[in-house]
């Protein structure tokens, strides 16, 4: 019996696919995966969510573009060692149609 089998799309396409169909998931997405940005060992996962979702709302090079900065710099602003300015961060955001905000987080000794 010679079946063909279909090629399967990766997890990151299938990602890449549900931000894309539904917004407010990406949202929620990004804001956890964002919390681990205040983890100077764990600021990976921040930064290739915000990949992802940037891959979803137009690709890197139209975002690159709407942000102001070059491709490549923005493949290596987003990647795992990364460390975007905050300038950039807003312009990436600005460019998917999200923004930055701040949540109350532990109490600061006064």
């Amino acid at each position: 019996m010679n079946r063909k089998v279909a090629a399967a799309a990766s997890h990151h396409d299938r990602e890449v696919a549900e931000l894309r169909a539904d917004r407010e998931l990406a949202v929620e997405y990004l804001k956890a995966a964002m919390e681990s940005l205040d983890d100077p060992d764990n600021r990976a996962a921040g930064l290739l969510a915000l990949r992802t979702v940037a891959e979803a709302y137009g690709g890197l090079g139209a975002v690159a573009t709407e942000a102001g900065i070059s491709r490549e710099s923005l493949y290596r602003t987003l990647s795992p060692k990364g460390n975007p300015t905050l300038k950039t961060l807003l312009a990436v955001l600005k460019a998917v149609g999200m923004k930055l905000s701040v949540e109350s987080g532990q109490h600061a000794a006064v």
